[in-house]
């Protein structure tokens, strides 16, 4: 796993596609030779080939803490039909796979097209419950060729059917229009009193205070129009958003957050549930 500094390092001053290629030839010839020796967990992407600042451990790790936010703090159930907006590599929904039962459903769509092959080839066949779609959103960072507006686009499935919705470190990544808009048609494919957890960094006075203490991994020192992120040339890189702008968009959009809000750790507070803040929301 990374050191501290390497994390700070890499987010704070390394663009975005070679960091992605630094991490797959340092983890490569790991992989090889787990391939090799058959000692890789098969059911698990290769180190080099998660989307995730770290490796396998971080993986799963990380998977079934979100399992868990999404039950004690979601009120996940297992007959639920389930959206995994940005679902990566299937960091999340892989531990979904031991909890979701015959009667659920998971759909989980991302833009980058080597995630949903891994899924659609690993997970699928095995779960046939669980499916996966690539959509060709335009992303600086993570789909700079991609052909359509995140701002514009309706998410493949028609209003009131799912149950729970989630982003994890997505938001983090949009800028303010695109972020609307996918907040907006999270609510509008949920159930009328369905849930919702989307995770953001938020500014607020006391992130503020830590970062001034110089103690956060992601610095928002450049500030935009609608949002604040730790990347001057590669903005989509990390996304800030003030907290007050956040809550008038979940009451734009008839989301009830569910108080409080779980801060993050992110700017260096010591207790707390995870990285990034977690906001919980009920469609009213």
């Amino acid at each position: 796993m990374p050191s501290q500094f390497m994390k700070n390092f890499f987010v704070r001053y390394v663009p975005t596609r070679f960091y992605r290629t630094f991490k797959r030839l340092a983890l490569l010839p790991a992989d090889i030779r787990a391939a090799l020796l058959g000692t890789r967990n098969s059911f698990i992407p290769p180190a080099s080939r998660t989307f995730v600042y770290g490796v396998d451990p971080d993986f799963k790790v990380i998977g079934a803490e979100y399992l868990k936010h999404f039950i004690d703090l979601g009120g996940l159930k297992p007959n639920h039909k389930v959206l995994d907006i940005g679902c990566g590599i299937g960091r999340i929904a892989l531990s979904l796979t031991g909890y979701l039962s015959r009667g659920g459903e998971y759909r989980g769509f991302d833009i980058i097209r080597e995630g949903i092959t891994w899924c659609r080839e690993n997970i699928t066949p095995r779960y046939p419950e669980f499916h996966f779609e690539v959509v060709d959103i335009y992303n600086r960072t993570y789909n700079p060729y991609g052909k359509r507006s995140a701002a514009d686009f309706k998410f493949p499935y028609r209003d009131d059917y799912f149950d729970f919705v989630y982003t994890t470190s997505v938001f983090t990544h949009m800028l303010p229009a695109d972020m609307e808009n996918y907040l907006a048609e999270s609510a509008r494919v949920m159930k009328r009193g369905g849930r919702c957890i989307h995770t953001f960094f938020l500014i607020n006075d006391e992130a503020l205070f830590h970062m001034a203490q110089g103690t956060a991994v992601f610095n928002f020192i450049y500030k935009r129009e609608g949002y604040l992120s730790v990347s001057k040339i590669e903005p989509e890189k990390a996304v800030a958003y003030d907290e007050p702008c956040i809550r008038a968009l979940y009451k734009k959009y008839q989301l009830k957050i569910i108080e409080p809000i779980h801060y993050g750790n992110w700017c260096g507070r010591k207790e707390c549930l995870s990285g990034q803040d977690i906001v919980v929301a009920e469609k009213a």
